[in-house]
């Protein structure tokens, strides 16, 4: 197979294409031919080795990737409900795996797209962090019906999966934010947004507004202000660190004050430990999806772009998302 491959920890110039045996399925597992392969914030962590020392994590060489689509290949022992050639969508479990043309999931993790008509560029781009927006909203944030919520770095990747699982959860109002090179982007966004607004500008942009909810990927001070727009009885998710600040602390006085809740959400983690979730936020994730609630913009890349897919991920260039497709 043809896969881009992480030969050590550093910068994108690590990546190469490389030619790696076709692997096969294991009992309950599902082998895709990967038409799209998506490149997430986390990938860039890999492959600097940010998590390289954690118990488990993945060590050079390996092929990076959490999402991918495409057809059935081959059916382990004991998979049903799935037919070799049906349009998929999957994510992973480990994390690694998905820049590769043939790519081995858990049939858990796998669903089909073809009663669905979607594009699976799309459906890669959005469908599982979709799941895990619905995920996080659900089983973390415990939002109910006309709660408001705010979405930090609201185009990237995972938060732009937000506000469309928000709406269909029956939230009130739904406020993003952005840095301020992002906001010409944000103007134009078919993202369901109330309205976004420059984060640089926060708490004043928004007023005496607060929220129920905060989804907060970005982390930094950021992170600090997010606790200050919460209502009492408020909830904050950390779903991420995109803003890189790894030593930033939360005083947990200021929550006894207001009653808030910080909660983290890390599918890697909570996954695995919750495996009865993923089926209905799949489900939830696709019907969002094909009603055009994640319509976001999304660029397309051959595998041999990988290097530039990464350095446009380091420099925040990206409106949306990019997929890898493993053509020439």
């Amino acid at each position: 197979m043809r896969a881009v491959q992480i030969a050590d920890f550093g910068g994108p110039g690590v990546l190469s294409v490389v030619e790696l045996p076709d692997p096969v399925p294991g009992p309950g597992q599902v082998a895709i031919d990967v038409s799209h392969a998506a490149v997430g914030l986390v990938d860039v962590f890999m492959r600097q080795g940010v998590f390289g020392d954690l118990p488990g994590m993945p060590r050079p060489p390996f092929v990076p990737g959490l999402e991918v689509a495409g057809t059935v290949r081959a059916l382990g022992e004991g998979v049903t409900g799935l037919g070799v050639g049906e349009p998929v969508v999957s994510m992973s479990a480990t994390g690694v795996g998905g820049y590769a043309s043939v790519y081995v999931a858990d049939a858990a993790l796998v669903a089909s797209t073809r009663r669905f008509g979607i594009d699976p560029a799309v459906a890669v781009a959005v469908v599982p962090n979709a799941a895990m927006a619905h995920v996080a909203l659900t089983r973390v944030a415990h939002l109910s019906e006309g709660e408001s919520v705010l979405v930090q770095g609201a185009l990237g990747g995972f938060s732009a999966a937000f506000p469309g699982i928000a709406r269909r959860l029956g939230a009130g109002r739904v406020v993003g934010t952005v840095r301020h090179g992002k906001l010409d982007a944000a103007a134009v966004t078919r993202l369901p947004y109330d309205t976004i607004v420059d984060s640089a500008d926060l708490p004043g942009a928004l007023g005496d507004e607060k929220f129920d909810v905060v989804i907060d990927p970005v982390g930094g001070d950021l992170r600090t202000r997010s606790l200050a727009l919460l209502r009492p009885g408020g909830r904050l998710v950390v779903a991420g660190n995109a803003g890189g600040d790894w030593t930033h602390q939360v005083d947990t006085n200021q929550l006894w004050l207001t009653g808030a809740t910080v909660a983290g959400f890390n599918a890697g983690a909570y996954l695995p430990a919750h495996p009865q979730v993923v089926r209905p936020a799949l489900e939830a994730a696709l019907e969002a999806v094909a009603e055009g609630l994640g319509d976001m913009v999304i660029d397309v890349l051959p595998f041999a772009a990988a290097v530039t897919a990464h350095e446009r991920m380091e420099r925040r260039e990206v409106d949306g998302r990019i997929v890898l497709v493993p053509g020439a």
